[in-house]
């Protein structure tokens, strides 16, 4: 048969046409799936943070699995250098799409189990000061939880279905990671940093504790972020210390950024809120929950040789040993963008250890958050705070992050998540107010303006540590404390920044404990802020010259030393007084000395500075009796 020239042509072109038009929907539908997130699951970003996306959301489509990543130390002395454990959960897409993502990291000693807290193994405070204390027992050892492959599932479901894989690993000598624990030695900032290291394919990651299967991390875009609250929000900072690559944002809450800090003040054995007893060698007992064939040389190089022979509980003097656990004094290579986080009344990790390193890394000009609110030790930060610091860092999205406010304070009767912006802490309008104490101090005395007090002298109290700061700032009048108060306010006053003490004062012994609380009057049981506490402060009068050396007190000579309270942001309302409270022992924190102690108070040498807002302008203006 043969066709017509015509026809023949026609059919040919109709073929051709049909399959270029079925390769065009072909093409179309490819590229419509490339160009629709949800088709692929890709990280998607809405007002400058990371979405939900809804093929990460299925907890069953996870992938996790742990490994060992090997460091450059070795703390425990084998002559292995120690491997720490790791886990890592992650987003199938990461295997079966080749999606690579930032990490979110958490670090603990606290995640394979923990020590009693009970009295026993605890320092008793009961004993003269400078004294050799009594015994402390040693707790029995942790029985260490070893399930596989989860360390932890927290901030799963945070920041996993926003497109960010999630690792967790154990500190040294905790859980199933090699090494010693030394809390605050360097192990603990190297650690991390290989763990970051690995993220980043720079160090070697192993299927077990002794193997040679590597494990790698190419599912990872080499951009890292660490997050955590108290001891988990300490070594972020430890990490960030070392400088190293990869690791490009933090956001630490309720750091413990010095261990001196956390266990003296001011050159005075200081006990941390709630764990009375407590010191660094309790702690380490604490955490100690690695390998039980290790834990002998452990306990015996770092909790009996290192840190009792340095930890000094008679003199509380700073030495080398507690400034090599000072991460202010390693800041030279931080460079990760920081998303800082405290309580106003954390008396466990106090808030002066966040505001301590926020004013070097503002010095430093590393970009710089401050969320503070004024509840206690907890881990809270508005979700949308950290959503935008870490898109902004680990994922690269431009938000403006930095046009953000530098600080927010969540304000008295606010809500955590409705935190007040402000253009820095502290806030920038305040200024220091200085006042002087008037005669009267057994009952109530005056705090007024520098130059306004008339009568002034020597007042005397008595030390009975039997009577809590607390029952002390309720008290009409007492022989244990010196009270002196500002006048009723007519109008708000608000405090922003750090309050000095200068103080001139003589002991009827060698060694006297200090403590000072600034209170909001009249004082009251009330859980609101307002009403009792506005921050607290110690030291040793021994320690008048230097923290590194003290001296015993001469009785009876008098002494000048001036020290800082804790940093605060607080809004005294009218209707109060803000009153400054003298005493000697501090039950909740400091050691108990028997009573009688006398410490004497040279009024006309003694000053306190406070930060208000509005300086003293405002200050005159609250405190005025004119209308």
């Amino acid at each position: 048969m043969k066709f017509n020239c015509h026809l023949r042509t026609s059919f040919i072109f109709n073929i051709c046409l049909t399959a270029f038009v079925l390769l065009a929907i072909q093409a179309s539908l490819v590229n419509a799936q490339e160009k629709n997130p949800q088709e692929k699951s890709v990280p998607q970003f809405k007002d400058g943070e990371a979405q939900e996306v809804e093929g990460f959301k299925n907890p069953k489509d996870w992938i996790t699995h742990d490994l060992w990543v090997q460091t450059d130390f070795d703390s425990d002395q084998d002559g292995s250098p120690d491997r720490m454990h790791v886990s890592v959960t992650r987003q199938k897409q990461t295997e079966t799409e080749g999606l690579k993502v930032p990490v979110v990291y958490v670090t603990s000693p606290y995640f394979a189990g923990v020590s009693s807290t009970s009295k026993e193994f605890m320092w008793n405070p009961s004993h003269e000061l400078g004294e050799v204390p009594p015994k402390r027992n040693n707790p029995p050892q942790i029985t260490t939880k070893t399930q596989r492959p989860f360390i932890s599932q927290s901030h799963h479901r945070a920041w996993i279905p926003r497109g960010f894989a999630v690792v967790h690993s154990c500190s040294p000598g905790t859980g199933l990671s090699q090494g010693c624990p030394t809390v605050g030695g360097i192990n603990e900032s190297l650690a991390p940093k290989a763990v970051v290291d690995w993220l980043c394919g720079r160090a070697k990651g192993y299927t077990t504790p002794d193997g040679s299967d590597e494990v790698l991390a190419d599912w990872c875009t080499g951009k890292v972020g660490m997050t955590g609250t108290s001891y988990n929000g300490t070594l972020p900072i430890a990490a960030a210390t070392t400088g190293v690559e990869g690791l490009e944002a933090i956001i630490p809450i309720a750091p413990n950024t010095s261990y001196y800090h956390y266990y003296r003040a001011n050159g005075l054995v200081r006990h941390p809120g709630g764990y009375m007893g407590e010191d660094i060698d309790v702690l380490y007992n604490f955490i100690h929950s690695g390998d039980p064939e290790k834990r002998e040389h452990c306990d015996c190089e770092v909790r009996d040789k290192e840190m009792a022979n340095n930890q000094d509980r008679l003199t509380g003097d700073y030495n080398d040993f507690w400034a090599g656990r000072d991460y202010a004094n390693a800041l030279d290579n931080y460079k990760a963008a920081t998303l800082m986080a405290h309580g106003f009344n954390d008396w466990n990790v106090m808030p002066s250890h966040t505001i301590r390193i926020h004013e070097k890394l503002k010095a430093k000009g590393v970009p710089l958050q401050t969320y503070l609110h004024q509840g206690g030790h907890r881990g809270y930060v508005p979700m949308k705070l950290m959503n935008r610091w870490f898109t902004r860092y680990l994922h690269g999205i431009e938000n403006d992050v930095e046009k953000d406010a530098k600080a927010w304070v969540v304000r008295e009767d606010a809500r955590p998540q409705n935190p007040t912006p402000y253009k820095d802490y502290p806030n920038p309008d305040a200024a220091p107010v200085l006042l002087m104490l008037g005669e009267g101090g057994k009952t109530t005395g005056s705090l007024e303006i520098a130059g306004k007090t008339k009568t002034q002298g020597q007042e005397t109290l008595v030390d009975d540590v039997q009577f809590s700061g607390k029952k002390l700032a309720q008290s009409a009048d007492s022989d244990n404390r010196l009270l002196y108060a500002t006048a009723t306010l007519k109008e708000p006053v608000h405090l922003s920044g750090t309050s000095t003490l200068k103080i001139k004062l003589a002991a009827n012994k060698p060694a006297a404990n200090l403590s000072v609380w600034l209170v909001s009057l009249p004082f009251s049981d009330s859980s609101k802020i307002n009403d009792n506490i506005i921050t607290r402060g110690w030291a040793d009068p021994q320690n008048n010259v230097s923290l590194t050396e003290s001296a015993p007190l001469v009785p009876g000579e008098f002494y000048e030393l001036s020290f800082e309270l804790e940093p605060d942001d607080q809004i005294v309302p009218a209707g109060q007084k803000i009153g400054l409270m003298i005493f000697s022992s501090d039950r909740d924190f400091t050691l108990w000395p028997d009573a009688g102690t006398e410490l004497t108070i040279d009024l006309s040498g003694t000053t306190l500075e406070i930060p208000v807002v509005g300086g003293t302008t405002a200050f005159e203006k609250a405190v005025s009796n004119k209308n």
